[in-house]
């Protein structure tokens, strides 16, 4: 059984599209033991790459909530991927960034690496960085914080919290790349709410969303009063 608060949205022969919770790892890492979402979803998964990561396409991080696409054969697993790369594949995220951005819409276009002297943080121009864009829009500018919604041009490991902190923005809860803790948030404020794709098989458009969690709901409502 999967772990509470995991959802499967759709599934069919080719795929499936699951909601991820805050707090479940998306595949097995020499850092972690314990249920991650491969070991949770089981033989709904089977779709070539890594044998310790089958079916996997993209991942969230651990304490990222939302949407994931996942591949059950080698063909979709491949068509999926090729579809991230070539840039088919929407992703949209909600999130919480700390102060007022200037601009109700940008582009953050910089390139994303490993941090030099943090290694479990990626870095604007970090070691081995690749091109990263990031594409926004503020929904709400609330007393201490925006209300965005973010979507990955290119998928990075940490693209959006890397790329709001190197602006000076980090997201609410995002104790790894500075933010503030505020209203009771133990992880970053930030939620995959949609998902929008063709079937790799049928050429079929499928479009997913998932609204905020609890935690996060609960916090949006205490940072427009704060």
């Amino acid at each position: 059984m999967a772990e509470p608060g995991l959802r499967i949205l759709f599934e069919d022969e080719a795929l499936a599209v699951v909601e991820k919770p805050a707090g479940l790892v998306v595949h097995p890492a020499p850092s972690h033991r314990g249920p991650t979402l491969v070991s949770e979803l089981g033989e709904l998964l089977g779709g070539g790459g890594d044998p310790e990561r089958p079916g996997i396409v993209h991942r969230l991080d651990k304490g990222t909530s939302g949407l994931l696409v996942v591949a059950r054969t080698d063909a979709a697993h491949a068509a999926l991927q090729r579809a991230v790369r070539e840039r088919r594949v929407e992703r949209v995220y909600l999130a919480l960034a700390g102060g007022r951005l200037g601009s109700r819409t940008g582009t953050i276009d910089a390139p994303i690496g490993r941090a030099q002297r943090q290694r479990r943080r990626m870095a604007v121009s970090g070691a081995a960085a690749r091109q990263a864009r990031t594409h926004f829009e503020v929904l709400e500018l609330l007393p201490r914080e925006s209300y965005i919604e973010v979507k990955l041009e290119t998928g990075r490991t940490h693209q959006i919290r890397a790329h709001f902190a190197a602006i000076g923005h980090p997201l609410t809860g995002d104790e790894t790349y500075g933010g503030a803790l505020r209203y009771g948030l133990r992880r970053q404020f930030l939620h995959a709410h949609r998902l929008a794709f063709a079937h790799p098989r049928t050429g079929e458009p499928l479009s997913f969303t998932s609204p905020l969690p609890t935690d996060l709901a609960a916090a949006l409502e205490q940072a427009r009063i704060a």
